[in-house]
């Protein structure tokens, strides 16, 4: 089932605002928790947190800075 776009505007909002939050919490203890790594062994690591988290939500933020695609077709 396809998302609407309000719907994943919605969506998209509570992703950055309530599950980014969490996610970085979680990263940074994640590494807290293990030995610190040498230095080119760790922002590699940092960055593939931070491109990580995107993967899973690809599908909701895709399309969102665009105009309402569905506003187009009730105006006619």
């Amino acid at each position: 089932m396809a998302l609407s776009y309000k719907a994943r505007k919605r969506w998209s909002l509570l992703i950055l605002l309530v599950g980014m939050p969490i996610y970085v919490v979680i990263a940074v203890s994640l590494m807290n928790s293990i030995q610190r790594l040498p230095l080119w062994a760790e922002v590699p690591v940092y960055i593939l947190l931070g491109f990580g988290w995107i993967l899973p939500f690809k599908r909701v933020f895709s399309g969102i800075g665009q105009p309402d695609p569905d506003a187009a077709d009730r105006d006619m």
